[in-house]
């Protein structure tokens, strides 16, 4: 059974602006250090690239590779680290660990631009050694969650969590953007490294009792993915999610190829509406968790399941004047945005809900497993589509299929599903 805090008494007179749960000191710690995190993943999801064209001189391959480098620690470890985690009794420090290793490697960067040493291969270290921190951080980090936020708060504290996701789509590309023109690429890493630091702080100043370690003999590196199967709840949830990720990636390949070339659209164009369409994301988090308790939990989630891939069917409708495809591109990604969120929310009380605490670590590394393994496959198969059929063509076949996704759920308890 989960051990949870009790609710520390709000202090009404200066914190009474603040939603209940941040009133709370130890989830506000929890949702800071979250915060400060995501908003220089944001800065070093541009800077680094950037580095690797104008600091290493990297190709069209080896950006690829470096891609590549950053996604396969979460098909390779995502399993095993699971297993290794669960049997572990305070899995917070490891979040801290973890932190701390991210944090190191990506201030090697500016030092070994610094000494004009930096090379591709460096990067490819850094890149996949992040992912892989990253990946041991994330399967621990349900475990925590629970032990701070009890079940029936689980809605409004993912709602507060993925808002923070959603700020940080809108503000930290433009932050770094700004970093890297003012200070350049190496140095903009630096912030990074600093919310990583501050990420880890805040952790370790966190009080909580976890739920204690499985004492399951053997590694059972497969028991995540027997109970995601036995689970017909979570089996229909985990199939839909991978098919919806399998096309979005697919649309995601080619559409910034498809908006520069067949629409026109400038860069720099192409980031504001996309920074303008990302406050649709904001919306989403703000209403996702009365939209559950109004109309069901689980047909929030399959809301969400249509919002997110239905209007992205405008873009390769779009036509008409330079304004008019603009207008349709942002109301697409703005609707879009709004309806990853109101999934995402939902999805993940669901998941947090539905798994036992002494297989949480390893029920996220199997899902990780499938539901991250199967994004880079999309974006390969779309770039392979988009060469035989035309990019046009492989846009509409990937944005139907998303929508589509939505048809494993109805064979779940999802849409009679009201509450956690």
């Amino acid at each position: 059974m989960t051990t949870t805090l009790a609710p520390e008494t709000p202090t009404p007179t200066r914190k009474s602006w603040l939603p209940r749960l941040l009133r709370e000191r130890q989830f506000r710690r929890f949702w800071t250090g979250q915060t400060i995190s995501l908003f220089g993943d944001q800065i070093s999801g541009l800077a680094l690239p950037l580095l690797a064209v104008l600091g290493a001189g990297a190709s069209a391959a080896e950006m690829g590779y470096l891609t590549a480098a950053g996604l396969l620690p979460s098909l390779l470890f995502s399993l095993l680290a699971g297993a290794w985690v669960d049997r572990r009794p305070i899995k917070r420090r490891i979040m801290i660990a973890a932190d701390l290793g991210r944090a190191a490697l990506l201030l090697a960067i500016p030092l070994l631009y610094a000494l004009s040493l930096l090379t591709m291969p460096q990067l490819y270290f850094v890149a996949f050694g992040v992912g892989t921190l990253s990946v041991l951080f994330e399967v621990c980090r349900t475990t925590l969650f629970v032990s701070l936020v009890g079940k029936e708060s689980y809605l409004e504290a993912n709602s507060l969590l993925n808002g923070a996701r959603a700020m940080s789509y809108v503000a930290g590309p433009s932050a770094g953007g700004v970093l890297v023109q003012v200070l350049t690429a190496p140095v903009a890493l630096i912030a990074d490294a600093v919310s990583y630091l501050f990420s880890g702080l805040l952790l370790a100043r966190i009080q909580a009792t976890e739920p204690p370690p499985s004492t399951t003999p053997g590694l059972g590196l497969g028991e995540g993915l027997r109970f995601l199967w036995r689970s017909r709840l979570l089996r229909m949830m985990l199939a839909g999610s991978t098919t919806l990720n399998l096309f979005n990636y697919m649309f995601s390949a080619l559409i910034i190829l498809y908006a520069a070339t067949t629409l026109g659209i400038s860069p720099g164009v192409l980031g504001l509406v996309l920074g303008i369409a990302s406050i649709g994301a904001l919306l989403g988090a703000a209403v996702a968790s009365r939209l559950a308790q109004r109309i069901g939990v689980g047909p929030a989630l399959i809301l969400g399941y249509v919002l997110f891939p239905a209007p992205l069917l405008l873009m390769p409708a779009a036509s008409g004047s330079r304004l008019t495809v603009l207008v349709i591109l942002t109301a697409a990604e703005f609707l879009s945005g709004a309806g990853v969120m109101i999934l995402d929310i939902c999805s993940g009380s669901i998941q947090t809900a539905a798994v036992p605490d002494e297989l949480r670590a390893r029920v996220s590394g199997a899902h990780r497993t499938v539901n991250y393994g199967i994004r880079p496959i999309g974006a390969v198969l779309g770039g392979t589509l988009g060469t035989l059929l035309g990019v046009h063509t492989t846009l509409w076949v990937s944005a139907i299929g998303g929508v589509l996704a939505v048809g494993w759920l109805f064979f779940s308890p999802l849409p009679k599903m009201r509450t956690l």
